[in-house]
């Protein structure tokens, strides 16, 4: 299974982003999907997660400004970042839970990670 994570890039204080994180390869299903995101000197923290029947949960920092959604026919999860703010900035990893063919038991897979600096 092969994550490719997109849409990271500079951005002036107030701006928004839009994070794709597209799956591909042996899945015969997938459960969650997430953005995890890791500022510099910090730990790896939740960001925002949907489950396979749309249940979402955000961190209280993004609340009212993120928007996750998924689009199942496309094994893509997104990531909606608006009035983004200097403490978003960090390296944004997906995270996707897929159940493959062969197994019965799902195992969570990570994407390289992209980018977002918000400054001016």
């Amino acid at each position: 299974v092969q994550l490719q994570a997109s849409g990271g890039g500079l951005v002036q204080p107030g701006g928004s982003l839009r994070l794709s994180c597209a799956a591909s390869g042996n899945i015969r299903s997938i459960d969650a999907m997430g953005w995890y995101r890791q500022a510099p000197g910090k730990e790896r923290e939740l960001v925002a997660r949907i489950t396979s029947d749309d249940r979402t949960t955000s961190a209280n920092s993004v609340m009212g400004r993120f928007t996750i959604s998924r689009d199942n026919a496309k094994n893509t999860v997104y990531l909606q970042m608006n009035s983004l703010k200097p403490d978003d900035t960090g390296v944004y990893y997906c995270n996707i839970v897929v159940i493959t063919y062969g197994r019965t038991w799902p195992t969570a897979y990570w994407g390289r990670g992209t980018q977002v600096t918000v400054s001016s």
